[in-house]
């Protein structure tokens, strides 16, 4: 056999199932749901391993050996609330390891017995039995535990064959009943015992006298009772000697007053130690009961309850008051010095309750869910003996005033006043707690900001969420022993400090309005040992970047990391979990990021001279602009000049060092002979008076073809560059090809300067006309040199003039 323990989970895995209402499924090998199926019959395709079997809410009618025989390891079968009207127990014979059977909320009128050994659960409640189904091999069910029965009789003798059955609990369900035999339940053998009456007819007193003298827990649903109080029977004296039960649950009471009284006294005299009314309605005292009959009733309740007793806890809870015209202050001084420990009205709508007159046993007060306002035991010295105050949902408005009331309570522990209205102004009176006081719930009140100037001293554990608080003051008193600090659904922009929680461990933060909090926080509280600050807006930026290193370095005391702290802003980022969230090192450190653009500053300006220097920049400019200035000169004095004529077929460009070679070979093969080419030669043709770099452009201008003799002495030479500048500028400008190239020596590469880049381009790009030392080639030179600038120049009369009378000037002009 398996273990008890199965059951229990298997009954745990029914209840998931019917709330959440699964469609008939099979849920795997050993669990199958059918309930809610509409099903008129056991399924005849349920898995043979099957060891939970859930047929609940259907239509089935009737059972059969044959639909469970297959099932040789089903353990706990469910198959209430259905339409069943006969059960023979030998259906389940070869189900040996059958542990749990719930077969109520049927109509079965009739059993037919088989013992099975092995159960231990088994639930008949809620059926049409006309007497008790017990049969005689209920006998022998050794290991039943749990039972459930229905009937609209009950005799002493129905429970003969079970009475020496040790029962955990029994369940009667007497909807329809009609007769009781006395003493009849007390033939049980039960710890627990739960009877439930008809919720429109009157309930049996002797069924309650007698379960009280049958287990120690008792439950009873449904009192009811609409005759006049007059013949409700007086409980007998010797009953009180019998009465086993010390735990005492009513649920859905409807009685007058006088009856409500007369049950009282009984339970007041009896062992019960703990009293649970739920759903209480009293009623009365209507004319029956005069005003006479009634005060003795309570005079004799008030003075019984400040006798001694069993009685340590009272629970009333959803309380309703029928009772007209009738003095409730009567009523709450007979709570008020009730002599036990535990006292719950919950939900009566209570608006007050008075002071004991005397020093108070309780320890333990929940008057939750009433009309209780700040009037509440101030000035109340009784209640020293008191440690749990709950008062939440009521109407207290007043902090200084609840202060004021715990003032004199020297042994409170924890009150509880969440829920209410509760404010404090910085103007009010100073606070006053109980020094005692270590738990306090202020949650969902109205307090603002200036809550912490109105907390208790020794205070561990403070609940603050659901308020409208933004800060915690820098200033507040220091509350040295506070070690839990809940402070949700608040309105703070950051991480509060822990200057005035010097012993803060525990902090919740979650859904306030914070988005980007403190990176420095567990710096301020070394203490803390878990920081909740989920479900806040985050604002994803480099500030939070910090925050986000400080989780990994905190060793897991955010909770709830990494599912709770999302962004929210800005857009692009919304969504985003703050462990996914990263920006570089450069976007965030402003100082790094001044260096870095400081630094890419200096590198590209040190680039910039470099090519500056290395390209002679400084020096192509100064000729540019000397180029453009010579051109604005000369469009003002002779604008209608502008179109330049052309008086030579070359200028010749060559280094002083090779004037030789120009005035012997060059001129005169060039000059000379038929088809005669003129020559532009700054010795020749440099006009007194203008600067040289303006006898150069104009030389180039007015010439059809620029010539460079090229050497070793030209890359020397600082004017052949400047020609050749603005030269190779004018044929850029004109797209024309201009440019003749002679190379008279060679010339090495690494003699060239890096600033003449022009010059390299120049010899690269271009073919140029070297000059031969074989003789016998000279010839083919000089024709296609002449090839190259052949061409008829107009005749113009400046030309002649400037011919005529323009002398050498080699004087005034000379090649470096």
């Amino acid at each position: 056999m398996r273990p008890l323990t199965n059951i229990y989970v298997f009954s745990c895995v029914f209840t998931f199932m019917l709330w959440n209402n699964i469609q008939p499924t099979v849920e795997n090998e050993f669990v199958a749901n059918y309930s809610n199926s509409l099903l008129t019959n056991v399924p005849k395709n349920i898995p043979i391993h099957t060891q939970v079997l859930d047929l609940s809410h259907n239509r089935i009618s009737g059972l059969s050996i044959s639909e469970f025989i297959s099932l040789p390891d089903l353990q706990v079968l469910n198959l209430s609330h259905n339409l069943i009207t006969e059960l023979d127990f030998s259906v389940f014979i070869f189900n040996e390891d059958l542990e749990y059977l719930d077969l109520s909320h049927n109509k079965i009128l009739k059993v037919y017995c088989q013992t099975l050994a092995y159960l231990r659960h088994l639930d008949l409640s809620f059926n049409n039995f006309t007497a008790l189904p017990i049969c005689q091999e209920f006998g022998n069910m050794f290991r039943l535990e749990y039972l459930g029965l229905s009937a609209m009789m009950i005799r002493r003798s129905d429970f003969r064959y079970i009475i020496h059955l040790q029962l955990h609990t029994v369940i009667l369900t007497l909807e329809d009943f009609s007769l009781y035999e006395p003493q009849s339940l007390t033939a049980l053998n039960t710890r627990s015992l739960h009877i439930v009456f008809a919720a429109n007819k009157n309930f049996s007193f002797s069924l309650l006298y007698d379960g009280m003298s049958t287990s120690e827990n008792l439950k009873i649903v449904n009192l009811r009772y609409t005759l006049s109080y007059k013949y409700f029977p007086s409980p007998p004296l010797a009953l009180l000697k019998k009465i086993k039960t010390t735990a005492l649950m009513l649920d859905t009471v409807d009685l007058q007053w006088a009856i409500i009284l007369q049950i009282f006294l009984l339970i007041w005299y009896s062992p019960v130690e703990h009293l649970t009314v739920r759903n209480l309605t009293f009623r009365g005292p209507l004319g029956e009961l005069s005003e006479y009959e009634f005060l003795p009733l309570l005079s004799s309740l008030e003075q019984l309850i400040s006798l001694d007793g069993s009685m340590k806890a009272l629970t009333l809870e959803h309380v309703r008051n029928k009772v007209y015209y009738f003095n409730q202050e009567i009523l709450y001084r007979q709570f008020s010095e009730m002599n036990i420990a535990n006292l719950t009205i919950y939900d009566a709508y209570m608006p007050h309750m008075l002071c004991p007159n005397r020093t108070s046993s309780f320890q333990y007060l929940n008057f939750s869910h009433n009309a209780l306002t700040d009037e509440l035991f101030q000035n109340c010295g009784t209640l020293t003996d008191l440690k749990l105050l709950i008062l939440q949902r009521n109407k207290f408005e007043s902090l200084h005033k609840v202060s004021f009331m715990t003032s004199h309570m020297k042994s409170l522990k924890y009150l509880d006043m969440s829920n209410n209205l509760l404010h404090h102004d910085a103007a009010d009176v100073q606070c006053q707690w109980a020094e005692s006081l270590t738990e306090l719930d202020l949650s969902s009140n109205q307090l603002m900001d200036a809550v912490f100037e109105c907390l208790p001293v020794n205070i561990k554990k403070l609940y603050l969420q659901n308020n409208q608080i933004t800060s915690v003051p820098k200033e507040m008193a220091e509350l040295k022993s506070l070690e839990e600090l809940n402070l949700a659904l608040n309105r703070l922009a950051d991480l509060p400090g822990c200057g005035g929680f010097t012993s803060l461990e525990f902090l919740n933060v979650e859904m306030n309005s914070i988005l980007t909090p403190s990176a420095d926080f567990f710096q301020s509280c070394p203490r803390v040992r878990e920081l909740q600050a989920g479900h806040n807006p985050f604002k994803c930026s480099c500030e939070l970047q910090d925050f986000i290193r400080l989780e990994r370095q905190s060793g897991g005391k955010l909770f709830g990391w990494p599912a709770a702290y999302m962004c929210e802003y800005p857009e692009d980022w919304q969504g985003t979990q703050l462990k996914d969230f990263h920006l570089s090192e450069l976007a965030c450190n402003t100082m790094l990021l001044l260096v870095t653009a400081l630094l890419l500053t200096l590198v590209l300006v040190a680039v910039v001279a470099f090519l500056c220097i290395y390209l002679d920049v400084p020096w192509y400019a100064r000729m540019t602009v000397q180029w453009t200035q010579m051109k604005r000169r000369a469009w003002h004095n002779h604008p209608e000049e502008q179109e330049t004529v052309l008086q030579f077929h070359a200028f010749i460009s060559y280094s002083e060092r090779d004037a030789l070679w120009v005035k012997n070979e060059l001129i005169p093969n060039l000059e000379k002979g038929e088809g005669c080419v003129q020559l532009c030669q700054h010795e020749r043709n440099f006009v007194p008076g203008k600067s040289i770099v303006e006898n150069i452009i104009n030389c180039i201008e007015k010439s059809y073809k620029s010539i460079f003799v090229l050497s070793p002495n030209f890359v020397q030479s600082e004017w052949c560059h400047y020609e050749l500048y603005f030269a190779h500028h004018k044929s850029f400008s004109e797209n024309s090809n201009s440019l003749i190239l002679i190379l008279r020596e060679p010339i090495p590469p690494y003699i060239i300067p890096a600033r003449y880049h022009k010059l390299k381009a120049l010899m690269a790009k271009r073919t140029y006309l070297e000059w031969p030392k074989e003789r016998s080639k000279r010839a083919l030179f000089w024709a296609n040199l002449r090839a190259a600038i052949s061409i008829n120049l107009p005749i113009s009369s400046e030309a002649n003039e400037e011919q005529s009378d323009v002398t050498s000037i080699s004087s005034i002009i000379i090649h470096v």
